[in-house]
């Protein structure tokens, strides 16, 4: 194995900063193992840093990105978890093993920053920081699990998800998608909603049994809540940020609304009486913990589920995902081959 690998780096908080380049690999140590990665994927949160909205005193230059998938090429003394030759994904919250997370793991532990990122041919983790790879997907599939579809799965396990339901989600990422097929896989009836008509029809392809066009009707609660019969929705996957006052409008009574993104914006105005008087329950969601992890991936391979995955780009093109990420065009996942 050569001592260098190609990696990109940021030296500004620009996509036109982002730059290939060679670095030492890693040495693992004791607990540790040697990851070859083998394919990466985009989130809105790598955008977010990279456009100085999010950690905008990060210091530079960094590896971006979080989320990917790769194969044991080495261990450490005294790794029992995994051995040599075992497909592997790292954990995105690094020491969050169950229950809930630390403010300190929730601010200091996470990969693709502060922690350095996965855009490399090789990354070193602790033992305890990775789970194994999903057996039903490829090592492209599965890098776009760590944040987009184990926030989705955290999200409605902790709307209590349960068969009858219905659940909303916003627009056609990734978060979203996967959330549309772990409500189905639980039974739920999904309404999706959307700016294209186009986005929708591939999202009923997918399960979705509502679709609903909010750039032609900026009133899209009433209508989600039309859709329920009048009751409302039990569960939103609030994406947006911006849209919570909406989100609340068609939910229904004790229902739950979970709060996991802001790619719309971060403020939003809301009536304290639309949380009070249908006894809401409102949530911020921040990924999940490794015993989630877990789970979710033993579920994956007893259902079938298959990650959508919108494109793939090679390593070297790694700004030109970023733009295409950027466009909000893709439905789905962007994932990045290395």
């Amino acid at each position: 194995m050569s001592e260098h690998m190609r990696a990109v780096e940021a030296v500004d908080f620009s996509i036109g900063s982002l730059r290939l380049c060679d670095r030492p690999v890693p040495t693992v140590r004791d607990g540790e193992v040697l990851i070859r990665i083998e394919a990466a994927s985009l989130n809105y949160r790598d955008l977010a840093i990279l456009d100085q909205k999010f950690m905008p005193h990060l210091k530079l230059p960094y590896v971006p990105c979080s989320d990917c998938s790769g194969e044991v090429v080495s261990i450490g003394d005294g790794v029992t978890r995994f051995k040599e030759g075992d497909r592997v994904i790292p954990v995105y919250t690094q020491g969050w093993y169950s229950g809930k997370p630390t403010q300190q793991q929730r601010t200091t532990k996470t990969l693709g920053a502060p922690l350095s990122g996965v855009l490399q041919e090789y990354i070193v983790v602790p033992e305890q920081e990775a789970v194994m790879a999903a057996e039903s997907l490829s090592p492209q599939e599965c890098a776009t699990l760590p944040i987009a579809a184990l926030t989705a799965w955290n999200a409605l396990e902790q709307g209590g998800v349960k068969s009858g339901d219905t659940v909303l989600v916003q627009g056609t990422g990734g978060v979203a998608l996967y959330a549309l097929q772990f409500a189905k896989m639980a039974g739920a009836k999904v309404i999706l909603t959307s700016s294209s008509d186009e986005k929708i029809a591939q999202a009923k392809l997918l399960g979705a049994d509502v679709g609903i066009n909010y750039s032609k009707d900026e009133n899209w609660g009433a209508l989600a809540k039309e859709a329920t019969g009048g009751r409302g929705v039990d569960i939103v996957i609030e994406t947006t940020g911006y849209t919570l006052a909406e989100s609340l409008s068609c939910v229904c009574f004790g229902g739950f609304v979970g709060v996991i993104g802001f790619v719309g914006g971060h403020e939003a105005t809301i009536s304290v009486k639309s949380l009070l008087g249908p006894f809401v329950r409102v949530q911020g969601i921040a990924v999940g913990s490794r015993l989630q992890f877990e789970a979710m991936v033993r579920a994956i391979d007893h259902v079938g589920i298959k990650p959508v995955i919108d494109s793939s780009f090679p390593l070297e093109k790694t700004a030109e995902a970023f733009e295409h990420l950027k466009s909000a065009k893709h439905v789905g996942k962007i994932v990045l081959e290395i």
